[in-house]
């Protein structure tokens, strides 16, 4: 059989020493595997009539790069409308609310995404601040971690919310002295509220919004995801995407776990395991054990300055350590979202009771680890649990000098202790990088930068956050190659350039070891191969 595709003149490059490999061209079989590795001349005798080659000029080859962390559906339908996120203070966020209302039709809902809460400075987190511009609008901004939201009155006025709600989980209206709603809701269980009083996208319109994003993050240089939820019917879109040969990235879906769940709720979630089709596969579940420490509902092992963030996401959290061992038991993964240290603790905990009760091989993973004291970071090697870490956060929504909101609510100390990605690392974990998108921009080379440099993407001269936990140009290529193909067990087919690995295949203008950081999301995506398909192509190549 004859290639599917060959790759010619490149440097395919190691990522296991950033070096390049001793050869200058690559085929790919019809089965999406790499078949022979060579120079320019043996591998180009190998085409046939349909073989599709690609002279690269020189161009970098890696393994294709793989966000670990990241909300394809959900962020599709959540950022339409308004983006809010370069928006620097509340005059900025007024401005450009007051543009964008003057776009809608009478009565219609205005939608934002991407609230910084620093824009608020020391004023409380509410929809009194926006007024007069919301005014009689019904509005629904969400805030850039996607764990909280501000409602306009008017939204508050047709959902019929008045006041105080009592829910199953960690959620709040969030009302003043007299119980009236503030526009703050935090959490997905109050955010839905008046979520479910707008008008709702149609199917067509949501499936055409998921592909376009979907292309976008292959032309950025993606080749896959991990991808923590499977809401509503996002993997009836995956499929039928995939099956019209209209999914340009590799996909691997965890459906979420919320408390409560019973007995017949983990058996359809294992049952649920494995199915899939070409391109996206169920692969794990996903947990929250707390919330986001902007918003005060993180897990804190001592409140933060508010006297906030001193719960769990689960009400019992021995309920959420008994799920962990039931599905340790069936040899399922799981990837549960822990921001505060004592959430991570009691995380770790439970997999090493689970592991204690059932020795095996199932890699877990902890998402997010924002601030963690060095006891708990030598536990992630110990216990082989997987670091899944977005750096971007730390540099786009912090500071170096913690006048920030999430620095301020948890003093020095813990502040100082933010993303600690370079010790975990030097601790034996692995660290797997990803953006959280739509929390942070996707593009990967935005993530690798960050990783490095640490500073705010929106003004690179400023100081960074932490300069020490950063990694290296090696090690950072590693987190979202190597690392990400053993998170997923995936380490014999995937995360290197090799005689029968996927054809997942990113190449750019530049080596994205070597390149200064700052410079780093600048260089040019020139193709990005999935299964051994051209998923973009540049267009002079």
């Amino acid at each position: 059989m004859h290639p599917r595709l060959i790759l010619l003149d490149a440097r395919l490059q190691n990522p296991e020493t950033g070096e390049a490999l001793p050869y200058t061209a690559l085929s790919v079989g019809p089965d999406g595997r790499i078949g022979a590795l060579g120079d320019d001349r043996e591998i180009r005798a190998l085409a046939g009539p349909a073989t599709t080659t690609l002279d690269l000029k020189g161009a970098t080859v890696t393994p294709g790069l793989v966000d670990g962390h990241i909300h394809p559906a959900h962020g599709a339908e959540l950022t339409h409308g308004l983006d809010l996120s370069g928006c620097a203070d509340l005059n900025d966020v007024r401005e450009a609310l007051a543009r964008h209302r003057k776009t809608l039709a009478p009565g219609a809902w205005l939608h934002a995404w991407g609230l910084d809460p620093n824009v608020f400075g020391d004023r409380p987190v509410e929809a009194a601040a926006l007024s007069p511009v919301l005014d009689g609008v019904p509005a629904l901004l969400l805030l850039f971690d996607a764990h909280s939201m501000l409602a306009s009155p008017r939204a508050l006025e047709l959902a019929g919310v008045d006041g105080p709600r009592t829910f199953d989980q960690a959620a709040e209206v969030v009302c003043d002295d007299r119980g009236r709603p503030t526009g703050l809701l935090l959490e997905d269980a109050a955010c839905e509220l008046v979520e479910r009083a707008a008008p709702q996208p149609t199917r067509a319109e949501r499936r055409d919004r998921l592909a376009a994003v979907l292309r976008a993050m292959a032309a950025s240089g993606l080749t896959g995801g991990h991808a923590m939820d499977a809401n509503g019917d996002s993997l009836d879109l995956y499929r039928e995407l995939d099956e019209a040969g209209e999914l340009p990235v590799r996909l691997r879906v965890a459906p979420w776990c919320q408390p409560g769940a019973d007995a017949d709720a983990l058996r359809a979630l294992i049952e649920l395991q494995g199915t899939g089709g070409a391109l996206w596969q169920v692969a794990g579940v996903k947990l929250f054990m707390d919330g986001t420490i902007d918003n005060g509902t993180a897990w804190l092992e001592r409140p933060d300055c508010h006297g906030e963030s001193t719960h769990a996401f689960w009400p019992d959290p021995a309920a959420y350590t008994h799920v962990i061992g039931e599905l340790h038991r069936a040899g399922v993964q799981t990837a549960t979202h822990a921001i505060g240290d004592a959430a991570v603790r009691h995380v770790l905990d439970s997999v090493a009771k689970a592991r204690a009760g059932s020795p095996g091989g199932v890699r877990h993973r902890v998402e997010h680890i924002e601030t963690v004291p060095d006891d708990t970071v030598r536990r992630f090697a110990e216990l082989d649990v997987v670091a899944s870490m977005q750096p971007t956060h730390c540099c786009d929504f912090t500071r170096a000098d913690h006048t920030d909101n999430w620095s301020r609510r948890l003093g020095e100390e813990r502040a100082g202790r933010a993303w600690r990605c370079r010790d975990l690392w030097d601790a034996g974990a692995r660290v797997v990088l990803g953006s959280d998108w739509p929390i942070a921009p996707y593009p990967p080379l935005g993530v690798l930068a960050g990783a490095r440099h640490r500073r705010p993407s929106r003004d690179l001269t400023l100081p960074p956050h932490g300069p020490d936990q950063a990694l290296t140009g090696l090690e950072a290529l590693r987190a979202m190659t190597v690392n990400p193909a053993y998170a997923s067990g995936e380490e014999a087919v995937a995360g290197r350039i090799g005689v029968g690995y996927r054809a997942d295949l990113t190449v750019f203008g530049g080596d994205p070891v070597t390149a200064p950081a700052v410079e780093l999301p600048d260089i040019p995506v020139r193709l990005t191969v999935v299964d051994g398909r051209v998923t973009h192509r540049a267009a002079d190549l």
